[in-house]
């Protein structure tokens, strides 16, 4: 998901420019936690990008369990389908991830994060079913370390895309 406003794609300079309150409503398209974008905008500038992302860690690194819910509860709460999963099989594969999704939250009390960045998108669908398969036989301490993590990493690549250069 690449975040959508004002300094989406306008990269670092822009990012350190522009006015706080516009870079604190497109960082949270990155996360959900206010404190978690007020932080990071007030630390502005970032001389590169590894700056910003050791920042953003490190404010991740810092949230409280409310601050997790606070951006747990932004993400997408209906789960979409995987852009590359096509072919046979795909509509049993997504009414399973559907329904895996369903139990998920039902047992943890929030939705499902997952960064897929590393995969390509005809290997999204799997290792999403995997993913939930294995997490939820997590108990509800290890899967909130589990989701810290999976969102600190979604996170970094929001911000990557947010920071990034524009394309001409």
């Amino acid at each position: 998901m690449v975040p959508q406003g004002r300094t989406a794609g306008a990269g670092l300079a822009r990012f350190n420019t522009v006015p706080r309150e516009d870079v604190e409503a497109a960082l949270l398209t990155c996360c959900g936690c206010g404190r978690w974008a007020q932080r990071i905008a007030a630390h502005r500038p970032y001389p590169d990008l590894g700056s910003l992302l050791a920042a953003s860690d490190e404010a991740c690194y810092d949230l409280t369990p409310a601050e997790v819910n606070e951006a747990l509860a932004r993400e997408s709460v209906s789960p979409r389908p995987l852009a590359g999963a096509r072919g046979p099989g795909t509509l049993a594969a997504h009414t399973a991830l559907r329904a895996a999704h369903a139990e998920y939250e039902r047992r943890f009390r929030h939705v499902f994060v997952i960064c897929l960045d590393d995969y390509r998108e005809d290997e999204q669908l799997d290792q999403v079913l995997c993913a939930l398969r294995s997490r939820l036989a997590n108990d509800v301490d290890e899967e909130r370390v589990v989701t810290a993590e999976e969102l600190r990493r979604l996170i970094r690549g929001r911000l990557t895309r947010l920071a990034a250069p524009a394309h001409p």
